[in-house]
């Protein structure tokens, strides 16, 4: 046993940067202090694994894909990204009041996990076995429910995490995570490239859809073994206290209502990359390989942010936000000027800079809102803050949808330039948030 806490201790110290025996944990418990390489190390598995998953079921890439190689009609692919977002977020008012009610957390979690698992295997099923429409429709309201379950999880990863990671080192964790996450997905996208060439049927994506079910199956394995101590269970509400709680924070906390404002601006670098896409198609012709390079862009991108993203954010997440928005306006920039250049750079790998440059800034946006408001606020309504922002941020998603629409009928380039203005609209509203650490940089 002494050997294993040993091992486990070395591997958090090369993982976490923290070589303090003597670890002074002012807010979380004593006991947890103690479990703490332990966690860190559960977490960082689990967050490889779900990162990972993520990619290889992703809504932004693979199910559109896979619907377009069925013969799917063109309205469900456009469902697909807006669903995802909005089923995750909208309903965590609801969770969140039923979750106050449990002392630990982890569970919900958990069991999400699993429901996502099912309806990806649900996804295959139909793909295999159902005609084009009928299949599409199904993966549709399968997505809509994994969306759902993803919602719950998000909640409780976010309670958990905050019971038991210190604050300080919760930013370089969720980037340890994604670097792991982003060097799995490097291969994974150069394996995709080799494996679909340029074959457009559904077998690859029926495959990525089975491995991504069996990686959240390793995630919900980790998180299962976190060790969580009870938290505080009183001030539960339902649906409607939960969202008075959340407008009340909106009147009487100013920070609060910069902080939803920021993030509804710069929603426009987490939802930019199908926009990105249908530009590439504009200037090339796009095979089915072009999809592993994506992939393969985003795996570099997120390898290689993750430890610069996560120390910053643990000294200035609110400077990583901004940051973050500052890029993906730059990303746009890029993306106009490279339309109006020679053939010569008019090439898929010249255009995977894009996708990586963008990696870079949704990154650090993800990674900076997620440690501001954690770091921000008071433990005890912490589930509240977390629920009203993300519902909020649902709705305005379903906003974002409409831009696929407009995308029709004015093209791609005048969205792209919407997205360019917003993304500078979030990066000046974060730079006005406060101060959430005590360090130089903040």
């Amino acid at each position: 046993m002494g050997n294993r806490n040993k091992r486990i201790d070395l591997a958090y110290t090369i993982l976490s940067g923290d070589d303090q025996l003597d670890r002074a944990c002012t807010v979380i418990p004593e006991s947890i202090c103690t479990n703490l390489p332990l966690n860190y190390l559960l977490n960082v598995v689990n967050g490889a694994a779900s990162k990972l998953a993520e990619q290889v079921a992703s809504a932004k890439l693979v199910l559109p894909w896979l619907l377009s190689s069925m013969g799917a009609p063109a309205y469900l692919v456009g469902l697909l990204l807006p669903l995802r977002q909005a089923g995750t977020l909208i309903p965590q008012l609801v969770i969140s009041g039923q979750m106050r009610r449990f002392p630990v957390r982890k569970w919900f979690w958990v069991g999400s996990t699993f429901v996502q698992v099912l309806m990806l295997l649900v996804m295959i099923a139909s793909a295999l076995t159902l005609p084009p429409q009928t299949a599409g429709i199904f993966v549709v309201i399968s997505l809509l429910i994994f969306s759902l379950a993803r919602g719950v999880g998000s909640l409780a990863f976010q309670d958990v995490t905050a019971k038991t990671i210190p604050k300080g080192k919760r930013g370089r964790m969720l980037a340890v995570r994604g670097m792991i996450g982003g060097l799995l997905t490097i291969a994974v996208g150069i394996g995709l490239k080799m494996l679909i060439g340029g074959d457009e049927g559904i077998t690859a994506s029926l495959l990525l859809l089975f491995c991504g079910a069996l990686l959240w199956s390793v995630a919900a394995l980790a998180f299962m073994a976190i060790r969580e101590d009870p938290g505080a269970t009183e001030g539960g509400r339902n649906a409607l206290g939960e969202a008075m709680a959340g407008l009340g924070f909106v009147a009487r906390k100013p920070w609060y209502l910069r902080y939803l404002v920021a993030r509804s601006a710069l929603l426009s670098v987490e939802m930019a990359a199908p926009f990105y896409l249908l530009h590439i198609k504009e200037v090339l012709s796009v095979k089915a390989g072009t999809l592993g390079l994506v992939v393969v862009a985003a795996g570099i991108a997120a390898a290689l942010s993750s430890p610069i993203w996560g120390r910053f954010a643990d000294l200035s997440s609110r400077r990583v936000m901004a940051i973050g928005g500052l890029m993906g306006a730059a990303t746009g920039v890029v993306a106009l000027v490279l339309g109006t250049l020679s053939p010569f750079f008019q090439t898929p790998y010249v255009y995977g800079l894009i996708f990586i440059l963008l990696g870079f800034a949704e990154a650090g946006v993800l990674l900076g809102r997620k440690t501001f408001l954690i770091d921000q606020v008071d433990p005890a309504e912490r589930t509240t803050y977390v629920a009203f922002a993300n519902t909020a941020m649902g709705l305005m998603t379903l906003l974002f949808g409409c831009l696929g629409i407009l995308a029709q009928i004015y093209g791609v380039k005048s969205i792209i330039g919407i997205l360019v203005l917003l993304g500078l609209a979030g990066a000046a509203v974060s730079f006005f948030l406060p101060k959430t650490s005590t360090g130089p940089v903040d």
